[in-house]
């Protein structure tokens, strides 16, 4: 039972990294398209509207993704976090900046005031799922790691084509999740725009994606997960037609599950390496040697087995409740609003 806890642990950090992506990943491509889609202040009051509820419980699934990555397998948590130190420093950056703009953007009544927080939105949204993208691929591709697993190089030794090829991969993503999340939840024009978007980037935007699940294929792949990515491919093919059907759910349900198929297939190549050495494969960093103590995994899945359940039927709930579309009909003027 012990020899299983590692990696039971290393399939719950991949599924929180799968969760987040897809949950994160359309209200960080709602944050970009506030400036990319959106014509006027009443449409990113809509494109706002929609994820209002939510961003910020969709975070969680990334510090529960870090602080399980910490607790469970604490040497890879050491070296992927400190050799990408300067990126998840942006990353930690652009969410601070994301989260204020939401917050204080309609406290006055001013285009340039809302202008302002509108590029903090979009950048911070952009920044943030670059960052994570490029984390992502360099621990499933590996870094320059010694037998210490430090990093070997300067601050910029991560800054090679398969973080690159990542960060493209998950912008790209969120942009596409995001069209097919709008559509979902918007009604009039803004459907329309979100819906046509959609469509146009679909066949692109996956690409990137692709790329870098057969990047990983190619090196450590196995028969099974080059099937799950034959799925993934099914899957956006799937979205594709379903949208021009006007199944807007069937479409995000589609392309989210062609995303967690790419996701599920990269990470079921690696495995069981957590995060490859570029140096020489004996200093990988792998389940066996990365892990805690088989009392703190025991402690935490015990935890887990309450907390888990708990998280995912509160956010459940709160989907439901926030489960109408919303229309640039239903959005008041812009007003002041009198000091008390």
């Amino acid at each position: 039972m012990t020899e299983a806890l590692p990696t039971l642990w290393f399939v719950l950090i991949a599924v929180l990294w799968a969760g987040y992506l897809f949950l994160e990943g359309f209200d960080l491509g709602v944050g970009m398209l506030m400036k990319l889609m959106a014509r006027n202040d009443t449409q990113r009051r809509v494109l706002l509207n929609t994820v209002g509820p939510v961003w910020d419980g969709n975070e969680v699934w990334l510090v529960t993704a870090v602080g399980a990555m910490f607790a469970a397998f604490p040497h890879w948590y050491a070296s992927l976090l400190s050799a990408l130190y300067l990126p998840f420093l942006l990353v930690l950056l652009g969410l601070i900046f994301r989260a204020v703009a939401f917050e204080w953007r309609g406290k006055r009544n001013s285009d340039a005031w809302r202008n302002r927080w509108d590029w903090a939105i979009a950048l911070g949204s952009f920044i943030a799922a670059a960052g994570i993208g490029a984390a992502l691929a360099l621990t499933t591709t590996g870094l320059p790691l010694d037998a210490n697993g430090d990093r070997v190089g300067g601050p910029f030794a991560w800054a090679t084509a398969p973080a690159l090829l990542g960060a493209a991969a998950v912008v790209l993503f969120c942009l596409v999740h995001a069209a097919a999340f709008v559509a979902l939840k918007t009604e009039g024009g803004v459907r329309g725009q979100a819906d046509r978007l959609f469509r146009r980037l679909l066949p692109v935007a996956m690409i990137p994606f692709l790329g870098w699940a057969l990047l990983v294929q190619l090196t450590t792949g196995s028969v099974v997960t080059w099937l799950v990515v034959v799925l993934a491919v099914a899957a956006f093919s799937a979205s594709y037609r379903w949208s021009l059907a006007g199944r807007d759910g069937r479409a995000f349900a589609a392309l989210g599950t062609g995303m967690l198929a790419l996701v599920g297939s990269i990470f079921g190549a690696v495995f069981p390496v957590v995060l490859p050495s570029t140096l020489d494969a004996a200093f990988d960093l792998t389940v066996a040697n990365a892990s805690s103590s088989p009392y703190t995994l025991g402690l935490m899945s015990i935890v887990a087995c309450f907390g888990v359940p708990l998280v995912l039927a509160y956010q459940a709930w709160t989907y439901w409740v926030f489960r109408r579309r919303v229309s640039e009909a239903s959005i008041p003027a812009a007003h002041d609003v009198p000091a008390l």
